[in-house]
């Protein structure tokens, strides 16, 4: 379905051509006219937007590509995935919300997605197929297989930073992919002379890629550029931004009052319907125009069927509700404590070797980010991976949605990235590839799309880093599902979790002390790996439980150190993972010292120790024997000035003080 005839190695004729053009357009009109008459109906929930009337572009567009060749989508994505051979029956059920749907229900008009296909994804947010398609694109450059890949976008997206990082990107790597703007002149409801200064031809030289404007209601003009444009990439061209004129029929979503525009508008665009002009090609072809009629009775049936077996078909049921959120992973063992006799090595070792190691094991494995190529990363982590694996450490433009963008994408296409966001506080900036795009796409797609990357991040307060480069932000990250927030407080169990996050199918955000790198300790055996998911005793005790994650698990060490002087005997347990939350370790040890206090570098209110004081109140609740005690700075941004972020992050004395305090209840 998705490999037009000209490419199958059978000799198919204009005409024949033109007749399967016209019946993929006539499939997709069919399609959305139907859904539109469903919601009115109320048999499709939700938001639902129609590409009434841009059935060209999407087909011209599909048609030189094959069944390995990749799209992503918009939220008006139905034509592009029908184009690209997705089934009308499990689409409808999908809109429908039904089990048996595309994404078993979890997606719906918007997100629907069958990498199988070369379908990574219709998205809900403006602009964010872009990144993800220079990810897949990337991941096509790097299998060096002649793969493209067509990234769907509407002018509206044009305003987007996701738009401009993500063609730059392509541009500067010189990736296979074609930046498609169906220009419909509408964003949402505001003309795109409204939105707009700058046409996309100056845009494209703006960023030394190529060019191309087609009529995007006529499907031989479109196919055309578009047959010319994939090859000269499959070549290695380089990205081309093509611009097809169209126009949509119906309102930004079905409801829509459409006040924007006049009746009168909407009926002149429909003189140049894609439909009535494909078979205006077919009757100087000479196909009999009887020959599209029964193209459409055939589709009319098709899409029938689709209606009524998606009608027949159950909803998921209720304990279903937490199925595909995250992807099983395979059990690893807690290691064997090391050897006294180990060589000791550093945080920053760690990291390069962890790296290291899994670069050379998997060939799917690449790492890219800011400066992490021949600049060796901003603390020199990276230095010399560059050399020692060619194209795959790679250094991007300051874009850090691109930058996440392109490992969501990349891990949808089989690889796993490893991606660098300089310092935590910058996670802001690409936020949605976060919360949107790499947590939430294996459920929106119902398990279909994988999702094993990992972003590697640093923070630390204590050297006068100001408000922007010293803010713990895990408590953000673990309250988005699907995400592994991972933090770990030595050498060792940095290098062995870093590899468990690298080889585990989910993503991982490892968040890495920078006031740790010089921290030195024993250097674990090459194989050695931490079990994701599962906080550690690291220190046996019986008076009070402390529970402590990243850097501050030393202060508590040391504060624990100084109780035990004075006769109070303290547990100290080291998260390492802070979602999932390993409750047990942490119910087990409350269950034996009956008190608890938790110490943080992240700011006090709304934090990781405000869900495990919850915890404790809730499960643990008759184990408790004093108040839950929070060690952690106040709601303040982290100062700059010395003496002010002394003030404002907690040490080991103000730990030391908590616990005799709470020993004392």
């Amino acid at each position: 379905m998705t490999v037009a005839p000209q490419k199958t190695g059978v000799k198919s004729t204009h005409a024949e051509q033109l007749l399967e053009m016209y019946r993929r357009m006539s499939r997709i009109r069919r399609f959305e006219q139907r859904a539109s008459d469903l919601y009115k109906a109320t048999e499709i929930p939700g938001f639902l937007h129609l590409s009434i009337g841009q059935e060209a572009s999407a087909v011209g567009a599909c048609w030189p590509l094959r069944d390995t060749d990749g799209i992503t989508s918009t939220h008006r994505g139905h034509g592009h995935v029908l184009a690209k051979g997705l089934d009308t029956a499990s689409m409808m059920a999908e809109l429908m919300g039904k089990e048996a749907g595309t994404c078993h229900g979890r997606g719906g008009s918007m997100h629907i997605a069958d990498p199988g296909l070369g379908i990574y994804g219709a998205n809900g947010i403006v602009g964010a197929g872009l990144p993800i398609a220079t990810g897949v694109a990337t991941a096509a450059k790097l299998r060096d297989a002649g793969d493209v890949v067509v990234a769907f976008f509407g002018d509206g997206a044009v305003a987007q930073g996701m738009f401009h990082e993500a063609v730059n990107l392509a541009a500067v790597w010189d990736l296979p992919v074609v930046f498609l703007c169906e220009n419909n002149h509408y964003s949402e409801f505001s003309p795109a002379a409204e939105q707009h200064r700058a046409p996309l031809s100056a845009r494209a030289a703006g960023y030394g890629i190529d060019y191309a404007q087609v009529d995007g209601n006529d499907v031989l003009a479109v196919a055309g550029i578009m047959i010319d444009v994939v090859e000269r990439i499959r070549h290695g061209g380089g990205p081309v931004l093509v611009e097809a004129e169209t126009y949509r029929w119906h309102g930004h979503y079905e409801g829509d009052p459409q006040r924007y525009r006049s009746p009168e508008e909407v009926a002149e665009a429909k003189e140049r319907d894609p439909l009535r002009v494909a078979r205006r090609h077919l009757a100087a072809a000479g196909v009999d125009a009887s020959q599209a009629d029964v193209v459409d009775e055939e589709i009319d049936k098709e899409i029938d069927a689709a209606v009524e077996w998606a009608r027949s078909l159950p909803e998921p049921g209720p304990e279903t509700l937490h199925d595909f959120v995250s992807a099983p992973r395979a059990v690893v063992p807690e290691p064997a404590p090391l050897s006294g006799e180990a060589e000791i090595f550093r945080s920053m070792d760690a990291v390069r070797l962890a790296l290291e190691h899994e670069l050379a094991a998997d060939p799917a494995v690449f790492v890219a980010g800011i400066d992490v190529g021949a600049g060796g990363n901003v603390f020199g982590l990276t230095r010399g991976l560059a050399q020692a694996f060619p194209g795959r450490v790679r250094d991007t433009p300051i874009s850090e949605s691109a930058i996440l963008g392109t490992a969501v994408g990349a891990a949808m296409a089989g690889m796993k990235p490893v991606v660098e966001i300089m310092y935590m506080d910058f996670i802001g900036v690409c936020l949605d590839m976060l919360l949107n795009q790499a947590a939430k796409l294996r459920f929106m797609t119902g398990g279909r799309a994988s999702m094993p990357l990992v972003v590697r991040t640093q923070f630390g307060a204590g050297r006068s880093s100001g408000s922007q480069h010293s803010q713990s932000l895990e408590a953000l990250l673990a309250h988005i599902p699907g995400l592994t927030v991972v933090m770990p407080s030595n050498p060792a169990d940095t290098y062995g979790m870093l590899r468990a996050a690298i080889q585990d199918p989910n993503p991982v955000v490892f968040v890495e002390n920078r006031l740790q790198y010089g921290f030195k300790g024993p250097q674990p055996p090459a194989d050695h790996l931490i079990p994701l998911g599962r906080a550690k005793v690291v220190r046996e005790g019986t008076d009070i439980t402390l529970v402590s994650w990243s850097r501050m698990v030393q202060d508590c060490l040391a504060a624990a150190e100084v109780l035990s002087g004075e006769g109070v005997s303290v547990e100290v347990v080291d998260l390492r993972t802070v979602a999932p939350l390993d409750r047990q370790t942490v119910l087990t040890s409350l269950a034996k010292t009956n008190r608890l206090v938790i110490a943080h570098e992240a700011v006090r209110d709304f934090g990781v120790g405000a869900e495990l004081a919850a915890l404790a109140v809730d499960e643990g609740f008759w184990h408790l024997d004093a108040p839950v005690t929070r060690v952690a700075p106040p709601s303040v941004p982290a100062p700059y000035a010395p003496s002010l972020e002394r003030a404002w992050l907690p040490s080991r004395d103000t730990i030391a003080a908590t616990l005799r305090r709470i020993a004392a209840v």
